[in-house]
């Protein structure tokens, strides 16, 4: 039997464990694979401390993206055993997992990056074309040095827009070497935006979730090119939350984003990598928040 992270109750770090899992079995469409890399997102916490909407059958095991190789493949699926992929699905943290959702993996592109690329890239082109800037505006990225922020911004240089990112003065460099403008975030925020782009801008995604959002609206003088993946608080200004519904999720990026990765034009850091027994210190890096990149679970 494969190995996996599980756990029967809501709370800390601490209620995670590996256990012996069954093998789970692709449906239409789907492919098994054997995971080479599964990254860690904020909802996997969320859901661990219980934190989200959705109700939970225990034990549960996290994780959504991976990258692996097929081991089996679902009716109708575009794929053979022993093929590289990466994607979303389901259970994760765990030597084999169901993609619901896969794309081929290049070659040249290693699995930390495919497995990191696969929810956050999705979430930064859709976030941003969401926000309807065109090539020659400019848009403000929240959270700009963050794991959506970052690659938001690279997508956005890439298509002719203007980024101007808020982050910590510890990522202004960062932020430049992307090709955005950092500014600092937090009291001021607004005046600082307008003193580096005093034409104005034309729309504003927020990744971070501070609060920012009726300052936004005020900047870009309309709520529809302000969009959210991050404030739970966006209906009461008007403004889009994006993510929501699963049928709004852009997985036709996924070609782009690993010819992207493939190229070089696409850079994704990763802070750090644990093994399934380190699962519990993973998740309190996660929960401490501020990691210089994704982190990685290498089964």
């Amino acid at each position: 039997m494969p190995r996996a992270v599980t756990y029967a109750r809501i709370g800390g770090p601490e209620v995670l464990q590996v256990s012996d899992v069954p093998l789970p079995e692709p449906g239409p469409g789907e492919v098994r694979i054997k995971v080479a890399a599964a990254s860690a997102n904020l909802v996997d916490s969320k859901l661990r401390r219980g934190l989200m909407p959705f109700p939970q059958r225990f034990p549960v095991t996290p994780g959504i993206d991976a990258a692996g190789v097929v081991e089996a493949v679902g009716e109708g699926a575009p794929f053979a055993v022993g093929d590289s992929v990466f994607g979303t699905g389901r259970a994760t943290y765990a030597e084999s997992a169901i993609l619901t959702t896969a794309e081929r993996k290049p070659d040249s592109v290693d699995d930390l990056a495919a497995a990191a690329v696969a929810t956050t890239g999705e979430t930064a082109f859709r976030g941003l074309a969401q926000t309807g800037v065109q090539a020659g505006g400019t848009v403000v990225i929240h959270g700009a040095a963050g794991g959506v922020g970052e690659l938001a911004m690279q997508l956005a240089v890439r298509q002719g827009i203007t980024v101007v990112g808020t982050c910590a003065p510890s990522d202004f460099e960062f932020v430049r070497s992307l090709g955005g403008t950092p500014v600092a975030y937090g009291e001021g925020w607004v005046d600082r935006v307008r003193q580096v782009s005093p034409e104005g801008v034309d729309g504003v995604f927020d990744t971070a979730g501070a609060g920012v959002l009726p300052e936004s609206v005020q900047l870009t003088g309309y709520a529809r090119t302000v969009v959210t993946i991050a404030d739970p608080h966006a209906e009461q200004v008007g403004v889009r939350f994006s993510g929501g519904n699963l049928a709004e999720r852009r997985f036709d990026s996924y070609p782009m984003l690993a010819q992207l990765l493939a190229d070089g034009d696409l850079t994704v850091r990763v802070a750090k990598t644990y093994r399934l027994d380190e699962v519990q210190a993973m998740h309190e890096a996660l929960d401490r928040g501020g990691n210089p990149g994704k982190l990685i679970l290498v089964p």
